[in-house]
Formats: structure tokens, sequence, C-alpha cells
């Protein structure tokens, strides 16, 4: 596995950053690719007083229904959103990571595609309350968005957001054809789900000015990266061997037969885990943009 030391946004080679499947016994097939990195900020955020979770709380023994040693812990929507670098001119935001104060151990859950709708994670996410921003794509999740439609109504706060109609590289794509991508989704998830989504994910993290114009032209305003990605057992990190304040953390909707025999479930289990492990807790993404 190779990881590019230092990133650049938009101009990432196109297998600077894959996490090679070769030889690591956990990995998820496709791998996304790691996000390049955010322009600085400046003015971090404020944490809100309040210690309850918004928009809910899971029940008491909901932790231990699934596999968790302690009930997970959830940071409150700061009273001061962080100051992002602001888009150039005519194109999406790129966010890879939420820059919050260096103490503030909070981390962001999104999960892509929609391959996997199994009617058990409906239950773990709503009895966790897991505030989980998902990134779809038209012809894998499509067979069935009322799957999704449960999970962004059960409670949590979790939201639907764009990931093209049928997961290409849209590096390699002309502009025209990136838009037809994006554009397209936008429409079937507003039809679909009665709201054009403002968030976009490229596949694999890949990307370039034209995809920054299309979404922009879109109707989007963010592209959302990542620098954590949950394989099978363990997290892939781009940087580092541990997770890190304001990390976004990318999972999949995938089954036993992506994962190697293990369930979304015990997927999940085990991510929810290392984020417990290491002292984090759980953010809604929407609440820091």
């Amino acid at each position: 596995m190779r990881y590019a030391r230092r990133f650049v946004v938009g101009t990432l080679a196109a297998g600077a950053l894959a996490l090679s499947l070769t030889g690591c016994g956990d990995a998820v097939d496709p791998v996304e690719r790691l996000g390049g990195k955010t322009p600085e900020t400046t003015q971090p955020p404020t944490a809100a007083a309040s210690p309850s979770q918004s928009p809910g709380m899971p029940g008491d023994e909901a932790y231990k229904k699934w596999g968790l040693k302690a009930p997970l812990q959830f940071a409150p929507k700061p009273a001061q959103k962080p100051a992002i670098a602001p888009a150039a001119p005519g194109k999406a935001q790129v966010v890879d990571r939420i820059p919050v104060p260096a103490g503030d151990k909070v981390v962001f859950l999104t999960f892509d595609d929609g391959a996997e709708k199994d009617p058990e994670f409906l239950k773990m996410a709503a009895d966790l309350k897991l505030p989980i921003s998902m990134f779809l794509t038209d012809n894998i999740a499509s067979s069935d968005y009322g799957h999704f439609e449960k999970l962004r109504d059960n409670g949590s706060g979790s939201t639907i957001n764009n990931h093209t109609l049928t997961h290409p590289n849209l590096r390699t794509l002309p502009f025209a054809a990136q838009k037809k991508e994006i554009c397209g989704q936008q429409e079937h998830l507003e039809k679909r789900f009665g709201t054009k989504p403002v968030r976009f994910r490229p596949p694999y993290g890949n990307y370039n000015d034209d995809t920054l114009k299309a979404a922009s032209e879109c109707g989007i305003s963010q592209v959302i990266l990542w620098r954590v990605s949950m394989q099978i057992n363990n997290f892939q990190y781009a940087e580092g061997s541990a997770l890190k304040p304001g990390d976004i953390v990318l999972a999949h909707f995938r089954g036993p037969s992506e994962l190697k025999g293990s369930t979304e479930i015990q997927m999940t289990t085990r991510m929810l885990q290392r984020i417990q492990e290491q002292g984090y807790r759980i953010g809604r993404l929407e609440d820091y943009l």
C-alpha cells in the first residue's frame, strides 16, 4: 500500500493516492482514493456548551445490542461553524477534513455507493442514532432508494448526497460528460427525495478543475473528500497511523460478497470500536459545514 505524502488539491495524479488491494488482506473492492489537502483555514469553531447529541440520543442499552463495550459519544453542534477556505469563482468548495481545534476529538461518518441494502443496518443506525452522510450512485443505489430514505428519516440527522450516475473516474471524462454524471444524479435525487443535494463526492476521490466547475453548475456547493478509509477490520490513513480531529471517515454500503464474508453490521461495529478506542466522538458533518 502506498500513499502520497503530500496532497495538492485538483492536481492529484491518477494513482498517487490509491490504496492498493494487492497484499492488503482486509481491503474493500473497489477501494476509493484518499482526498486532497484542503487549503489552510482560520478561526476554528467554538463548541456549543450543551453535551447532548443533535438531533437525538440512542437508547441506554443500544450499544450492547450492537457489540460495543460502551455508549458512543456524540459531538454537539458547534456554536460557530469552522472557517473553511472559500471556493474559487465558479467552482465548488473542496473539503477533506473539518478544521476543528486540535483538542476537539470529533470525526464524521460518510458511506458511499449504495450496493448493500441490509435491513439490519437500518435497525443498527436507528438504534445508535448514527449521523451518516450518504453519497449515493444512481445505478448502484436506485434499485431500492427507499432503503436509504428510511436511513435518512430515522431521527439521526443523516443526509443523502450525490455520488454520480454511474461511478466513473471523472478525471478521464471531458467537461460535458462530467456535468452529465453530476447533474443527472442531481435530477434523479431531486425527483426521488424532493430536494437537490448541495454536496457531492467524486468516485475514487478523483477530480479536476472541470469537476469543480461542473459540480458548481449543477448546484453543488461542496465537494467532500476524506483522509481515513474504513476497510473490513481497520482504518487506512492518508497520513500517520491514527485518527486526527476533524477527520471525515469513508465507509461503503457493502455486504459479504465485497467484505470477504463480513457483513455491513460487522464492518460498522469494528469502525465504531476503532473510533471509541482512539477516544473520539462522532459529529454530524452537516452541522460543521
